[in-house]
């Protein structure tokens, strides 16, 4: 037998989740119930439980997502599951098309090294601060990078103190010394060992990353490979990531090759020669070469976040990483799974029709503003007024509030939100911060409280 669900809905978007149910032809059973507010944010859990009544042909009660109270109090007093809808009316398709995977994107089957490039220049607190930084970002190990005719005299301190905070380290070094004094204080992992170095593993326990003695000479790298396994010696291998128009393709090649050569040995791949060395947003970049990762089952990337485009690298690359992997164990494209990648857009536009806009204004009976997007458009009204335009300087002098800073603060807020909102192809929905996936890491949200007021919505202090 079907389900039948009852949605609980205000009077302002009664029209609109009746347009969207409607379209969504859902293969269960509905009711709606408007239970006599405007908006879902003033329902309460006394409001509701006193206002609906409910039969036994209901199997569950959706409510809207920005109610604000206890579920498992109406789900008791109900006798059937009450959930949480979405907070904007327009995600219900997906509400009920797709798993919540949010929960599940936290596996993933490859390292991330973060390398601190300027950690000759740092102090050792100043490391320690960043290393902790990297880690909260999603980094399992701490690459110190050393630079060239610059003395690292305090390398054996470092790498102590970062082990005692519980990191993993490594060594990135073209010289010699300094990557057996790395080695020999406790180093994890040394970046990097060719034959021409070879001979610095017979003094250290270190994870070598293994190189091509000379730059694309995979051959070089085949026997270093071959002489570390002879040894049973734990390794990865590295046949370096060239930038674009300097070899890129050829190097992506160089990665097939030893894959199909040694099918089981662990492969490290250095991403930052792509994402420093491109003029565009690192996310894309980080998320498409994840995927190659995923599909060369690399076990390792170096990242680097120097420039200022790549500044969010390392947690970029932490969700590519989880969503690539959960793309492959479940056998489908990595789409239609997670938007956090999604920085600057959103994968599906919602936006509001004419027909719409204009109901909701004929329902509106207070002077209180509401911000709303058609497709070209930004539309604010209230009982009085509906106006329209494409910038906040639209409005400028037209709405009345001249007598109310904190408001007037607030409409230019949320007016700047829906210009952006409007010019990037973002969703927008008033009261809420733009979604900027891994770039802004949002607050969480205690679903059982009400909103605190914000400072703009207080009491005027008369001092």
């Amino acid at each position: 037998m079907a389900e039948k669900i009852l949605f609980l809905t205000g009077k302002l978007a009664e029209r609109q989740l009746k347009r969207i149910l409607k379209a969504m032809k859902p293969d269960f059973s509905y009711k709606i119930n408007q239970i006599g507010v405007s908006v879902a944010a003033l329902m309460s859990e006394n409001i509701i439980m006193r206002r609906v009544k409910v039969d036994e042909t209901f199997n569950k009660i959706i409510i809207p997502g920005k109610f604000r109270g206890d579920l498992k109090k109406l789900s008791n007093y109900f006798q059937i599951p009450v959930e949480r809808g979405p907070e904007d009316l327009t995600s219900l398709p997906d509400y009920f098309g797709m798993d919540n995977n949010e929960t599940q994107l936290n596996e993933s089957d490859c390292l991330i090294f973060a390398e601190i490039v300027d950690a000759t220049t740092l102090t050792v607190n100043e490391i320690l601060t960043r290393a902790e930084e990297y880690r909260n970002d999603g980094a399992d190990v701490i690459d110190i990078g050393c630079m060239p005719d610059t003395e690292f005299s305090n390398l054996e301190e470092v790498i102590y103190k970062l082990k005692k905070s519980g990191h993993k380290v490594s060594i990135d070094s073209a010289n010699y010394k300094e990557l057996l004094r790395g080695g020999k204080c406790g180093a994890d992992y040394l970046l990097s060992i060719s034959e021409k170095n070879y001979d610095i593993l017979d003094s250290v326990d270190s994870i070598p990353v293994l190189i091509p003695s000379q730059p694309g000479d995979l051959k070089s790298l085949e026997r270093i490979i071959r002489k570390t396994q002879s040894m049973n010696r734990d390794f990865l291998a590295d046949p370096i990531l060239d930038p674009i128009h300097y070899g890129f393709v050829d190097s992506i090649v160089r990665y097939k090759k030893l894959r199909s050569m040694f099918p089981d040995i662990k492969i490290l791949m250095g991403i930052g020669n792509l994402t420093e060395l491109t003029d565009c947003d690192s996310v894309g970049v980080n998320t498409v070469l994840m995927g190659l990762v995923s599909e060369l089952s690399v076990s390792a990337v170096l990242v680097v976040q120097v420039s200022n485009h790549c500044k969010n690298s390392i947690k970029e690359t932490d969700q590519a990483r989880k969503l690539m992997y959960f793309a492959k164990k479940n056998q489908r494209l990595p789409v239609g799974i997670d938007e956090s990648l999604m920085c600057l857009s959103n994968r599906r536009l919602f936006r509001q029709t004419k027909d719409e806009i204009d109901h909701f204004k004929l329902n509106v009976k207070d002077r209180n503003y509401r911000i709303m997007l058609t497709d070209k458009k930004i539309n604010i009204f209230n009982k009085d007024v509906h106006l329209k335009g494409t910038d906040p300087y639209d409005f400028y002098n037209k709405l009345d509030v001249d007598n109310d800073s904190s408001h007037s603060f607030y409409l230019g807020v949320e007016l700047a939100r829906a210009q952006i909102a409007l010019q990037l192809y973002k969703n927008y929905n008033q009261d809420n911060e733009l979604n900027w996936g891994t770039s802004l890491k949002k607050d969480k949200v205690d679903l059982l409280k009400r909103p605190k007021l914000k400072s703009t919505q207080g009491k005027k202090n008369d001092n």
